[in-house]
């Protein structure tokens, strides 16, 4: 059965995107491992079926070292009830090796972007294409180490080999909200992966900021199947023109204590690759992805290209749930539903939201249809949002002005 999406202005143009580029043709060609994968048919049929159970399952797997495991960098909050800091922490575990023939996936990406077998740059393809291809690990149960002394069991995890735990912290985290608290994965040698992440301590108060990334601060063409796979599996990823200095400004202005979340409609596959590229160029933050296409090469353009508004709509709200009194800095682009989205999380939480700022993406590739730059769309989509709290522009550097403005109005 297809999934539900509500249907708003920017799913009429995401559809109309879809069709006119193609999508469905460049989807059909491409491997989707999930429905045949071992990880999903185990031949311990007991660890299978406990796996349903997610965070329930009495008997979790153990990691291994034959597994890869991620732990996501997170932001911790103080419960609004209790005043005590706690935070998710999301896990990914997968096998090393995969069930599926690697180079028939890589030759099927490899066709799509005329790249020849030959070419240096092959390589590539198959180094970022392999999260995409490894086994993952339903039901597994991760030990860490939060801190330096505190110890964690995180998971199990689903079907889709990813967990989430709500876990009460120390308040040793520094009170000033700047702190970063490392997590440590306390596994077998052997095991490889992201070990090692971030705990960011938000206060209650202050600022934060939410962005997208895909063509807001990483250039994707998520408008174009062909583009997407090659920025996503091929090309150096290329920050967008001015948009590491525009952060800098902003991290200036609203201070290092300021949480930062990085919200993309990317499947969980991608993380690694994004959380890279996010150290590189741009502050500290979240990274909050999909976890709808596990295994699914299809799936990368669909998660990119359909029902982005009500995902990020959905993960704002949980964000908003976390730090209800902050004030909100949003930023996206005019290639997927950001306008509205954000429109939508304004109208929802008044007064949480204090800027909206959005890149009019004007490459055509990336963009897909015209239409999504109209200022009629822009309208709609802000309908009763203040005319002085959205800002729609072309060169990174005119929100310097705007977001200055706006944090002297309200500096604390």
């Amino acid at each position: 059965m297809a999934t539900p999406y509500k249907y708003t202005a920017a799913t009429d143009m995401q559809i109309r995107t879809r069709k006119e580029r193609r999508f469905d043709e460049t989807e059909r060609d491409l491997p989707n491992l999930s429905s045949s994968s071992p990880a999903l048919i185990s031949t311990d049929k007991a660890s299978s079926i406990l796996s349903y159970l997610g965070r329930k399952n009495p008997f979790p797997r153990s990691i291994t070292d034959k597994d890869t495991v991620w732990l996501l960098d997170n932001t911790a909050y103080r419960n609004e009830k209790t005043g005590k800091w706690e935070a998710e922490f999301i896990t990914a575990a997968f096998s090393q090796d995969s069930s599926h023939t690697v180079i028939d996936a890589v030759s099927a990406v490899a066709g799509k972007i005329d790249l020849d077998e030959n070419d240096p740059n092959y390589p590539t393809i198959e180094e970022r294409i392999r999260p995409f291809l490894q086994d993952i690990k339903p039901g597994a149960q991760v030990n860490a180490l939060y801190g330096g002394s505190t110890p964690l069991k995180l998971g199990p995890g689903g079907r889709n080999g990813i967990s989430s735990d709500i876990k009460s912290l120390p308040d040793s985290g520094g009170g000033d909200g700047a702190h970063l608290v490392p997590t440590s994965a306390k596994v077998p040698k052997g095991t490889d992966g992201i070990l090692k992440m971030k705990t960011f301590y938000a206060e209650p108060e202050g600022w934060g900021v939410i962005s997208d990334i895909d063509d807001t601060i990483k250039i994707t063409q998520t408008s174009d199947p062909i583009g997407i796979l090659r920025t996503t599996f091929l090309d150096k990823p290329e920050p967008c023109p001015g948009m590491p200095e525009l952060y800098r400004f902003i991290q200036s202005v609203v201070q290092d204590t300021s949480p930062w979340f990085y919200l993309s409609a990317s499947p969980y596959n991608l993380y690694s690759f994004l959380r890279e590229f996010r150290e590189q160029h741009y502050p500290h933050g979240t990274v909050i992805l999909r976890d709808s296409s596990w295994m699914s090469l299809p799936g990368l353009l669909t998660t990119l290209t359909l029902g982005t508004e009500d995902y990020k709509v959905d993960r704002m709200e949980k964000i908003h749930s976390w730090i209800p009194q902050r004030k909100m800095i949003c930023i996206g682009d005019s290639t997927q539903s950001d306008p509205e989205a954000y429109g939508e999380i304004y109208r929802a939480y008044p007064g949480w939201v204090k800027v909206i700022l959005i890149r009019k993406v004007e490459d055509i590739a990336a963009i897909g249809i015209e239409a999504k730059n109209e200022p009629e769309r822009f309208e709609k989509a802000f309908k009763d949002v203040p005319r002085d709290v959205w800002h729609v522009f072309s060169d990174p550097a005119e929100c310097n002005k705007l977001v200055q403005e706006a944090v002297s109005k309200s500096p604390k």
